[in-house]
């Protein structure tokens, strides 16, 4: 097996956003000979305050890099150790702009995205803007905004979201993560502590995502309308018992996306990657191969 380690494959990259320059954060892992067809496959984490690719997917980066994937984790603007950024259009559509702007710094083609929650929302952002540089999709809990038929909206997990970042405390992290995932057992007092040491290291990231909310409560547009264009092969992955972003989101992108397939974790919330990780490896590379 293969050692691999965030600090090893640390990285940066600088892309144009407009006026200024911002330096984004990105992990780079696995091959590189991209001549020999190694394919390349861009993993998209969450909103939460103290994301961070790493955060979000470590325990799904050995299989794709065994198999001779070339992995990269973006930090998106806002997030990790990625530069800042105050918001006030839609976050999806800034995300995918990063996102080109990283791999073509790095010259790369075409990738396969995994995105989680608002890496799902900047997955299918990318898939509609660059289908000529989007291989397959693999959307968790997100892909499309509008309103769920089942759950008030907000949801009890966007609202705890947010009171974390406005009031960044070990108890409103605990009673966001109550939520967050099925069994909140497996979230233990290290990872808890870790993740907000890792907020509170960065608290102009919280303060911006703030201002950029009240500049802009709806960050995340409906893509509804324009699911079916999406030409992109996606694999569609929700928990059943996600409080943050309900199941009808999943069945309303594979109802939208024209070659899409949906699967539903139960004893599930809303981090299924890390949740039922062993499974969602064997689905995400069979997926990836076929």
């Amino acid at each position: 097996m293969m050692t691999i380690s965030e600090e090893s494959s640390s990285r940066f990259v600088t892309v144009r956003e407009g006026d200024r320059d911002l330096n984004i954060h990105y992990n780079d892992l696995g091959a590189h000979d991209l001549e020999k067809g190694a394919e390349v496959v861009v993993m998209l984490h969450g909103s939460g305050p103290g994301a961070s690719g790493w955060a979000n997917f470590h325990r799904n980066l050995d299989p794709l890099v065994e198999a001779g994937f070339r992995v990269l984790l973006i930090d998106l603007p806002g997030w990790g150790k990625s530069n800042s950024i105050v918001n006030s259009g839609s976050r999806s559509d800034l995300n995918a702009r990063i996102v080109k702007g990283v791999i073509d710094a790095l010259g790369i083609g075409r990738i396969h995205i995994l995105g989680n929650s608002m890496g799902g929302h900047t997955a299918v952002a990318f898939g509609l803007t660059y289908p000529e540089q989007t291989g397959k999709l693999v959307l968790m809990g997100g892909g499309t905004g509008g309103m769920s038929l089942f759950a008030p909206m907000p949801t009890e997990g966007i609202k705890l979201l947010n009171g974390l970042y406005s009031n960044p405390t070990i108890e409103n992290l605990k009673r966001f993560n109550e939520v967050f995932v099925f069994d909140a057992s497996v979230l233990t007092d290290d990872l808890l502590e870790a993740r907000l040491a890792n907020m509170l290291n960065r608290k102009d990231h919280l303060e911006n995502f703030v201002k950029s909310s009240d500049l802009n409560p709806r960050q995340f547009p409906d893509f509804g309308p324009r699911l079916p264009s999406l030409a992109a092969s996606t694999l569609i992955v929700w928990g059943r018992q996600d409080r943050v972003v309900p199941m009808d989101g999943g069945l309303r992108l594979v109802a939208g996306i024209p070659n899409s397939r949906l699967h539903i974790f139960n004893q599930c919330g809303h981090w299924a990657q890390w949740e039922h990780a062993d499974e969602f490896n064997r689905m995400v590379l069979d997926f990836l191969r076929h």
